[in-house]
């Protein structure tokens, strides 16, 4: 896939508008209500004519989420955790790679060791 997973994107499908409120939501990996009611009270809160003219810059700044980016609610929770914090993630990658490692180096003793009974085993089916 050429699309950027990292990049922020609007979420058009899940918007109400433009899709802003939604994009800052999936790329930050909070609920889209909490964004959208931040979003309310900045801009009842003395952030009126700013909050719009940003909202309308990264409306025609960005582009829209390409279809299919995420294969599964798990793939987009994390890429979400890359976003956030790369460091964190490239190391839970790296401890379930090493527990795969370890598994498979048992896997490899096991069936690369002497085994009488496994080797009386598979004699008796022959």
């Amino acid at each position: 896939m050429t699309d950027s997973r990292t990049k922020f994107y609007l979420d058009k499908q899940d918007g109400k508008y433009k899709g802003v409120c939604a994009g800052i939501a999936d790329y930050t990996g909070i609920e889209v209500i909490w964004v959208r009611l931040a979003a309310v009270i900045l801009t009842l809160a003395g952030g009126f004519p700013w909050t719009l003219i940003a909202y309308w810059l990264v409306a025609w700044m960005a582009t829209e989420r390409p279809i299919g980016l995420y294969e599964t609610p798990e793939d987009a929770k994390f890429w979400q955790g890359v976003r956030s914090n790369p460091r964190r993630s490239t190391g839970e990658v790296r401890s379930k790679l090493r527990d795969i490692d370890r598994r498979l180096a048992d896997i490899e003793y096991h069936y690369t060791s002497r085994n009488s009974r496994l080797a009386s085993e598979i004699d008796s089916l022959r």
